[in-house]
């Protein structure tokens, strides 16, 4: 992947109480990418587990629409140190995916359309902690922030939440993704400043 987006010129400011160590808060939503963006068609669009056992489940967009919805507040916090205050997602859980699925591994590589990868335990992918999100702020996810549909992971640095996301494969070692080849923290725990290696 080559060319990166205007995001990634971070701004630093005065520290807000409450923020990550080392961050500092936005109103704005940066774009941050390397590549060009993908644009997929709903119809287009699928999401699968993959198990070390073979592909467990797949879903097509309208069949991730018939599983229960949920709405999400949370704040988000980009490793380049931009925090979001506040943000409103809407997207099924993690858990309902995995509802069915049987593993005996203990890592997941998020996979995007666009080859993009990132590494993740699968302990901070379930038990309430992971969503596939299609919606911010009442409104369809924008490509640009990875529309139709991205993973949406919280309580780690904002580049574990895969944009334009398109399965997961599980995995029993915590091989790295694109960003955790390139220096990133494996982890990215934004409350322990997991930025880099």
């Amino acid at each position: 992947m080559a060319g990166f987006s205007r995001g990634f010129g971070a701004r630093r400011r005065e520290p807000v109480p409450d923020l990550p160590p080392g961050q500092y808060l936005t109103e704005d939503f940066p774009v941050l990418s390397a590549g060009p963006t993908p644009r997929i068609a709903r119809e287009d669009w699928s999401f699968r587990i993959l198990t070390e056992r073979g592909i467990s489940a797949t879903w097509t967009w309208d069949q991730l629409m018939a599983l229960p919805i949920e709405e999400v507040h949370t704040d988000i916090h980009c490793v380049t140190r931009w925090s979001k205050l506040g943000t409103t997602w809407r997207g099924v859980s993690l858990d309902t995916l995995f509802a069915d699925v049987e593993t005996d591994d203990d890592y997941a590589m998020a996979h995007s359309y666009g080859g993009y990868t990132t590494n993740i335990p699968l302990e901070d992918l379930l038990d309430g902690k992971a969503w596939v999100a299609f919606e911010f702020d009442g409104e369809p996810l924008e490509p640009e922030h990875g529309g139709p549909a991205r993973l949406l992971v919280p309580h780690l640095y904002f580049w574990k939440s895969a944009k334009w996301v398109n399965g997961i494969t599980l995995q029993d070692r915590d091989d790295p993704g694109f960003w955790e080849q390139n220096g990133y923290n494996l982890h990215g725990d934004p409350w322990k400043e997991e930025r880099y290696w």
